[in-house]
């Protein structure tokens, strides 16, 4: 037999998992302790201790305290004075980086990184982004856009080579992606229930908020995002906070998250705003005038409710659709967003904690494809 008849096909192997070095194993566990920590490097070391009696993570030759050493030289963390006049370690922005990274891979997969970081739509316009598809030539369609290549084809089919000349329907112009900008506020609930009932509720929504945050850094550059959180008020955070994020012993204040992330987009000058919106429960407080809050945790109550459903209808009318993502099934908390959303005109997911990056990165992308004016 010819040894150049060989059949091909396919050759069956053992899995062999990519290597990794000591630090990157013990890494990757880190990123996510430190996550569930909210920053705090000294519980997620003892966490790390703790999984590494269970499961061997560490070496007879490298050991935990050989992974606080690279941490160290690697930039990661930092020796900084505690409040109380003690040493302590704290992790550095290059580790935040890496955890808004590893979210991003986690939740949404690894993605290219885009080239100018707009937003494509399915309106026709002026764009250095070409799709391929032509289109015949018409009054008011820029110059620089016609294709001379295919005119000339067109003019050589409809006139022949013999009396070969070019007219205006000979002409066609090469189509191009409309690309816009887009303005999100993402609004978290820090109200103590986020971390009741044996379920953590709140670090998926970090991780959502910080994929989302890295997602628009790399990809959208364009783009802004805000984060606000909001428990018996509402203040905006800073993408770097999103890894120290914490529940308090808040009621839920809906109103306030929903007035501030309105004022952040009125002041954004590009036309497409939205508001994603993370919340296990119902609004429950508001402040009043004079400073005081109106609490009230038993049931719904009819008052915060429809300061809620005027707060959406406001942004129905400055045309900012929100978008809930209600991590409960109880029946009556779906029937007030349901009306919430009547409101707005926007949407509302019921979700588990394990489709919420999914959603809220599907939804994203859908409303970068369209125009929301």
């Amino acid at each position: 037999m010819n040894r150049n008849d060989v059949s091909s096909g396919f050759i069956f192997k053992t899995y062999k998992k990519p290597y990794q070095s000591p630090f990157e194993i013990l890494f990757e566990v880190f990123k996510e302790l430190i996550t569930h920590t909210s920053g705090d490097f000294d519980e997620a070391i003892d966490w790390l201790k703790q999984l590494d009696k269970e499961y061997q993570l560490t070496t007879p030759d490298y050991s935990i305290k050989d992974f606080i050493e690279d941490l160290k030289n690697k930039g990661y963390i930092q020796e900084r004075i505690k409040p109380d006049g003690k040493n302590g370690i704290e992790i550095t922005s290059k580790t935040e980086k890496a955890i808004r990274q590893r979210a991003l891979k986690e939740i949404f997969g690894k993605m290219r990184k885009g080239s100018s970081g707009n937003h494509k739509t399915k309106h026709s316009g002026h764009t250095q982004e070409k799709t391929g598809d032509f289109k015949a030539y018409q009054y008011g369609d820029s110059l620089d856009k016609i294709s001379m290549t295919e005119s000339i084809r067109n003019a050589q089919i409809n006139h022949g080579m013999d009396d070969f000349h070019l007219t205006e329907n000979d002409l066609v112009v090469e189509e191009s992606n409309h690309k816009s900008q887009m303005s999100t506020v993402l609004m978290i609930d820090i109200s103590h229930s986020m971390i009741l009932y044996g379920e953590d509720r709140i670090t998926p929504a970090k991780k959502v908020a910080m994929a989302l945050a890295e997602l628009i850094l790399t990809q959208y550059p364009k783009d802004s995002l805000d984060v606000i959180v909001f428990g018996n008020d509402a203040w905006p955070i800073k993408i770097k906070d999103l890894p120290y994020l914490q529940v308090g012993p808040f009621h839920t204040n809906t109103v306030a998250g929903l007035q501030l992330a309105m004022d952040l987009l009125r002041r954004k000058r590009n036309a497409n705003k939205q508001i994603f919106m993370i919340t296990d429960g119902k609004p429950s407080c508001l402040r009043m005038p004079d400073g005081t809050y109106y609490k009230n945790s038993m049931g719904l109550d009819e008052y915060i409710m429809q300061r809620c459903y005027n707060m959406a209808a406001q942004a129905r009318k400055l045309k900012i659709p929100i978008t809930t993502f209600m991590i409960a099934s109880d029946p009556y908390l779906q029937q007030f967003v349901d009306e919430f959303s009547a409101s707005n005109q926007g949407k509302a997911y019921y979700t588990g904690l394990a489709g919420l990056g999914e959603m809220i990165f599907e939804d994203y992308e859908t409303n970068r494809k369209r125009r929301m004016r």
